[in-house]
């Protein structure tokens, strides 16, 4: 069988190291913003609480799709706020601004998370705190 050509193997190099990048910035991004902890932390409680409901295929497809939408946001401010403090170490209004532009689309978007969580998991949870709460 035939070799790959060099270029096509340090191609395939540099496309998985782009993905050790990514997972670096994630992490780094996880060591330093306390708000993307948090964020874990809800991730966490979403998900055993989806197991613990045994929420259908489709609400979890919602799920991920809301949570992954709250991480991208999440990491999106952290690349802007990061890049303004780079670029404007000393406060200037502009970019006071588009820091808290960026802060408040995280907060859109973790709002909408919230409204969806409480949409897929708010029915059977609140019948199984019925059907707990009648057993006794």
């Amino acid at each position: 069988m035939a070799k790959a050509p060099q270029r096509h193997r340090s191609r395939w190099r540099h496309e998985i190291a782009s993905f050790g990048y990514a997972l670096q910035g994630i992490r780094e991004a996880l060591l330093s913003e306390p708000h993307l902890r948090f964020h874990a932390l809800a991730t966490a409680a979403v998900v055993a609480l989806g197991f613990w409901l045994r929420v259908p295929r489709h609400d979890w497809a919602l799920l991920a799709l809301a949570v992954g939408a709250v991480w991208t946001a999440e990491l999106l401010n952290t690349a802007v706020e990061t890049i303004i403090d780079l670029v404007s170490p000393d406060f200037h209004p502009l970019a006071g601004r588009a820091k808290d532009v960026a802060a408040g689309a995280v907060l859109l978007m973790a709002l909408a998370a919230v409204v969806v969580g409480l949409l897929v998991l708010g029915p059977p949870l609140w019948a199984k705190a019925l059907a707990l709460s009648s057993q006794r």
